[in-house]
This record gives C-alpha cells, structure tokens and sequence, in this order.
C-alpha cells in the first residue's frame, strides 16, 4: 500500500460522518427518538435525512432508492454529497481538519408552531433589506464573487437576490407562477435553504420579454456569473437549481421545457459543473429536454475550471487557473 492509500485509510478510519455533518454544514441534528446505537438518525429541516451507520464509518440516504448513486457510502462520499463542487483531493483536506474531533450529537428538537423556522418563507424574505450598492451583502458578492454591479442591479431589479444576516445573500426560489417557494442562503462562512421551503429554480431574466433560451446552472451565482460573462443576454432567463433536482424543481423545469416547445427557441443551455456530479445533472437534463422536444446544449467553464463563478473571477484576473 502506497502513502496516498495509506492516507485514505487512514481518514476512513479517523473521522466519523457524524462528525462531518455536524462541522460541514449548518443545522444537521441527531433525532435521539428515531435512533438507535447502531443507526443514528440526522434530520436537518424539512425532508433531508442521513442515517450513520457502522460506528460512523458509513452512511445512507433513505430517501434514495437501494441502488441509487450517491445515496450511501464512507466519509469521503459523505463530504462530497454534503459539497458535490469538491473534488477528491479537496475532500482529503476537509477530512484531514475533522481528525481527531468527537461528535457532539446536538438534539433535533421538533418545531412548535410559531416557532422561527416556521414562518413561511414568503414573510422571511418581505423581512429582509432589498440588495443595496455598497451594503456587506453587495460587497461579498462582487469582491468575493467577482459579479459586476450591473448583474447585481438586474437581480435587484428582479427581486431575486435580497440581503441576509452577517452579509450573506439570499436567493428566491420561485415557481412558474411567480411565488416565491424557498430561499437558497450562502455567504462567506454559511450554506443553506430555508425551512419549510421548497426548491424550485433561482430565475434571473435577462429582459422582461419573451424569454427563448433557458440556461441552468447548480448555484445562483454560478447562474449570474455565466449571465455576467454572456453581458446578459436579453433572450434568456438564467436559472440554478441549488444542486440537486427534487421533484419541485423537475416540475418547474419542465413547465419552462414546455413552454419553450410552444414557440421557436433557442433551447437549453446546460451550465453545470465540470465535475461528476455535474455530468449527472447533465444527462438528466438532456432526457428532460428531449422529452420536450427542445434543442439542448452542454457548456462547460473554459481552461479545466469547475464553475462559472471560477471562470468569472479568472476573466476578472481575481481568480487562478
């Protein structure tokens, strides 16, 4: 066995995925009333379950079907079903700062009515300030995510984007009737979605107009930067998914799909990442567009990079090849 498989082992053997749910991303929670020893359930808002198993050597999805990818697996699968823009190598890393720590098994304790996550996302985000020029929410997103200021009034303009806590953003999700379903978070130091919330589409529209050419990305900002690096193409309404594809959002795209059928289009743009999560994604696109009778394309980010968001900053010159 060489160093590399040496190591693998090694964080296989050293880190728990209890303890890469609780550290990686905010709000997973051990529901101690539907565990046992051998299986502790994590519950982290409405509908997403992971059970660890094995002595926190294993995991599973049982939401997913039995042979499903990406539905169970060790730690390294656990991390990147947790963050799918991580390659294996950036997993090493993540996992080699989990060594060593315990899992604490902060209690799921189930929402009473009237309690915060309760209120529906609608009225969270009517609460929240508008985007503003200058404000930590604005800054983040154009000094850490490279998006110039005229894609950023388009989403202000649009009511797509508002501004969160600590400088964070807020993207809606909507329906194809224009209701808002859920809020996707993300900041410099949080990622997330709003309880009790559904995930449809991000959508920032290009124009008001007829809309003739619908591009889907995995992340709202992956979705602007791609928007930025066209200079807003006036035909198309640029769209994220936030990763995964629920059945809201498979409803919802297919909606668009449809409607696109109905008139003379130029298809859809598949933006999504240069990873495998990213070509799954993909193909399930590609059935989707062909059950619609619509054109479809893949674009990948140029030069080897994974994202659009990656691709903005290196045309920026703030970001690395």
């Amino acid at each position: 066995m060489d160093r590399y498989d040496a190591e693998v082992e090694r964080l296989r053997a050293a880190v728990n995925c209890a303890t890469v749910l609780e550290r990686m991303v905010l709000g997973w929670r051990l529901d101690q009333a539907e565990s046992t020893r051998r299986a502790l359930k994590y519950r982290r808002g409405p509908g997403e379950i992971v059970i660890v198993n094995h002595d926190g050597r294993g995991w599973w999805d049982p939401q997913k079907l039995p042979a499903e990818v990406g539905g169970r697996g060790d730690v390294f699968s656990l991390v990147q079903r947790l963050d799918p823009t991580l390659n294996f190598g950036q997993v090493r890393k993540v996992l080699r700062g989990l060594v060593g720590i315990a899992p604490t098994y902060p209690a799921f304790i189930k929402r009473r009515r009237g309690d915060h996550d309760a209120v529906p996302p609608a009225l969270r985000w009517e609460a929240r300030r508008r985007l503003r020029r200058g404000s930590p929410t604005w800054r983040y997103l154009t000094e850490e995510r490279c998006l110039p200021s005229g894609v950023l009034a388009l989403a202000a303009d649009s009511d797509a984007v508002r501004e969160g806590p600590y400088g964070s953003a807020w993207f809606a999700h909507r329906a194809n009737d224009g209701r808002l379903t859920g809020i996707e978070m993300r900041g410099p130091h949080y990622r997330g979605f709003s309880p009790n919330g559904s995930k449809t589409l991000f959508r920032l529209p290009g124009s008001r107009g007829v809309i003739a050419r619908l591009v889907v990305a995995e992340a709202p900002i992956d979705a602007m930067s791609l928007a930025a690096l066209e200079r807003i193409r006036t035909d198309t309404l640029y769209a994220a998914t936030a990763g995964g594809m629920g059945p809201d959002t498979i409803g919802t795209l297919n909606g668009l799909l449809n409607d696109l059928a109905g008139r003379a289009c130029c298809g859809l743009v598949i933006a999504t990442d240069a990873d495998k999560p990213g070509e799954r994604y993909a193909i399930h696109l590609t059935e989707m567009a062909a059950g619609a009778g619509v054109p479809a394309e893949r674009v990948l980010p140029p030069n080897g990079l994974n994202d659009w968001n990656d691709a903005l900053k290196v045309r920026t010159g703030r970001g690395v090849l």
